[in-house]
């Protein structure tokens, strides 16, 4: 006797759970707090781990991103790289979350 495998039983409802996330994001009105969040998570990645080893604070307020650093050589680095970070940024989210960016 044949069985049928789980997955190749068609059913209509068949909704994955990306899409049920991304649906309850935009119901509850939830997407600029989860980009803020997961930019500040993924800053690491974005920024790389030697300088956001010496960021001590990150957070988006009015699509300005305010990061706070503890040298004036970061400090530096970070402000030649305005424009790259505001592109990656928006790049990892993607579509526009973040307009400014404001070094503490």
């Amino acid at each position: 006797m044949y069985k049928k495998k789980f997955d190749e039983i068609p059913a209509r409802d068949d909704v994955g759970i990306k899409e049920v996330v991304e649906k309850w994001i935009e119901v509850y009105k939830l997407r600029s707090k989860f980009d803020e969040s997961s930019i500040v998570n993924a800053w690491p990645d974005i920024i790389g781990k030697a300088i956001a080893n010496r960021t001590q604070k990150i957070y988006i307020h009015d699509k300005k991103l305010f990061v706070k650093v503890e040298s004036a050589v970061i400090k530096n680095e970070l402000a030649m790289m305005r424009r790259q970070i505001i592109g990656r940024v928006n790049e990892y989210v993607g579509h526009v979350v973040v307009e400014e960016f404001v070094i503490l």
